[in-house]
């Protein structure tokens, strides 16, 4: 796209901007007098600083308030769950193998201790321990 048409398709989307809901419901919480003020220029560099939020669509998001009795302040509280969409730095996804690892280990772990515990009660009902000499013997204990 050359410098024309970037320019050409600026004032096309500023021309458009009062029809962005974002920008619609700004406005809305305004007096009518205050939100015809605005030039386009002025509201698409609103939606710039306002309108970016392209990460607030969350899986989980919990948002609340609560007192604590016999505390003159309220609390809030934020719970968010979702995917990760940004790029990692280093020492995230160093810290994210290393959690991983330990993840996987711990269950395949339980998991080889379990497939032991069923085949230890086939050969051998009385002898439940049998799994336990198995994981000594292992060095995992």
């Amino acid at each position: 796209m050359n410098n024309k048409e970037n320019i050409s398709h600026s004032l096309k989307t500023e021309k458009n901007i009062r029809k962005n809901p974002i920008i619609q419901n700004l406005l809305a919480r305004m007096p009518q007098r205050v939100s015809d003020s605005f030039n386009e220029e002025q509201l698409s560099n609103l939606m710039t600083a306002v309108g970016s939020r392209s990460w607030g669509d969350h899986a989980v998001d919990k948002r609340g308030t609560f007192n604590i009795p016999f505390y003159k302040w309220r609390f809030y509280y934020v719970f968010l769950l979702g995917r990760n969409y940004r790029e990692l730095s280093r020492k995230e996804k160093q810290l994210s193998l290393i959690s991983t690892a330990i993840f996987n280990n711990f269950f395949n772990i339980q998991r080889e201790y379990r497939i032991i515990s069923i085949i230890s009660n086939k050969i051998s009902p009385r002898h439940r321990f049998i799994p336990w000499v198995f994981i000594r013997y292992m060095g995992l204990v």
